[in-house]
């Protein structure tokens, strides 16, 4: 019975995404100053970091992440997303980090890779 796997490794785990997105974005921002012409970078940065990670896990996911770094300023930013799956085995989550003057956040969505 190789094929078998447990629950915990083909079912998507807040907590263990939630810390691989704080990981990623702490160590490709840390505490740097907001800087315009880094953002670019940064957010292609962190969203390789976070799918090099997720991918380890050998989830049977399809990963989409989303970056959004942003000078905290006080301005306002509305996003919005919607998906159409199956809830009991897809999921979505979404981690947001402040710094001194950088605001960063990430959208994860994990959507099963295979058939069940």
């Amino acid at each position: 019975m190789d094929d078998f796997q447990t629950s915990e490794e083909t079912t998507f785990v807040p907590d263990e995404v939630k810390n691989i997105v704080k990981e990623s974005i702490e160590s490709v921002v840390g505490s740097s100053s907001y800087s315009h012409s880094k953002v670019q970078q940064w957010t292609s940065s962190v969203i390789e970091q976070c799918l090099s990670h997720l991918t380890k896990l050998g989830k049977p996911f399809k990963y989409i992440v989303t970056c959004v770094i942003m000078q905290k300023s006080g301005a306002g930013l509305h996003t919005a997303s919607s998906c159409y799956w199956d809830s009991s085995t897809d999921g979505a989550d979404y981690r947001v980090v402040v710094h001194e003057n950088i605001l960063s956040i990430c959208f994860e969505f994990l959507v099963t890779a295979q058939n069940q």
